[in-house]
């Protein structure tokens, strides 16, 4: 039988030490406050929104919620998000995303001072991590990376292969494990025989939003799998990228969805608004 890798777990011991580290914090006099933005009520951003407020009052962080119209306009947004970070009692911004159509995401992101973009997406941060320097790190694939070390799964030497390119996890999560020394390969929905290259990862990260696309026939026995993937299938269940139930059994480790990387996303997060205040 496979290791589960437990992400509400190894998520909850990251809060309890970011609470513990919160509290001395204010000790010192410092508190932090992250500013969570949403434009619209799509339900699923409404969710994640209200889970990042939870997790902000559990580790004692305050936040300040700006819940916006569909309307609300781009000259709008930005002008709000200009106001916040010449705010010093404001130490993180964050902007749910995806946005409504008639914004465009990559103004809005650009906007944030990267100093206050726990998100880690500014181009800023990004370049950072590309060189090796200090700059917030994207939260999923930083989860991923503390998934990994806390399971005790050595990366150094590792044969890595993530499948997907995003910026928000595949570009960033090739990165994190080339800092940790793995050997890295990112495939994508232009990659010729797949499988062959999938079946070389020793640790295999997927993240191509296509439900249980992947099989035990593209995994190497003995791999470790992370599923990134999240969907509801004909049952409405929740399922992941991985057919779990075909590949659990011819893996080392393997996270489990939900309560794999999803709850490490947030925890990420919070330490990410820590960080912001240090």
């Amino acid at each position: 039988m496979p290791k589960i890798i437990d992400g509400k777990a190894i998520s909850a011991q990251i809060k309890e030490e970011l609470k513990q580290k919160v509290s001395e914090l204010k000790q010192n006099g410092v508190n932090i406050c992250l500013a969570v933005i949403q434009v619209g009520d799509d339900p699923a951003s409404s969710v994640y929104v209200g889970n990042k407020k939870k997790a902000c009052a559990y580790i004692g962080i305050e936040s300040l919620s700006y819940e916006l119209p569909d309307s609300t306009t781009q000259e709008e947004l930005l002008k709000l998000i200009e106001e916040l970070n010449g705010r010093k009692n404001v130490n993180g911004i964050l902007v749910q995303l995806p946005l409504p159509k008639h914004i465009d995401e990559n103004a809005v992101i650009h906007a944030i001072d990267p100093k206050k973009d726990v998100d880690g997406f500014h181009p800023q941060n990004v370049g950072a991590l590309c060189i090796g320097q200090k700059g917030f790190v994207s939260c999923t694939p930083a989860g991923i990376i503390q998934l990994l070390k806390r399971s005790g799964i050595e990366i150094a030497g590792k044969e890595c292969v993530i499948i997907g390119r995003s910026n928000i996890v595949g570009k960033p999560m090739a990165l994190l494990l080339l800092s940790e020394n793995g050997t890295v390969t990112v495939t994508h929905s232009k990659t010729k025989d797949l499988k062959e290259i999938t079946k070389r990862a020793d640790i295999l990260v997927v993240a191509i939003g296509k439900p249980k696309f992947i099989t035990r026939e593209y995994v190497k026995e003995g791999a470790v799998v992370i599923d990134v993937g999240i969907h509801r299938n004909e049952n409405n269940k929740l399922c992941g990228d991985v057919d779990y139930d075909d590949v659990a059994p011819i893996c080392s480790a393997i996270t489990p969805v939900p309560g794999g990387v999803g709850p490490m996303t947030i925890a990420m997060l919070m330490y990410n608004c820590v960080e912001s205040a240090v």
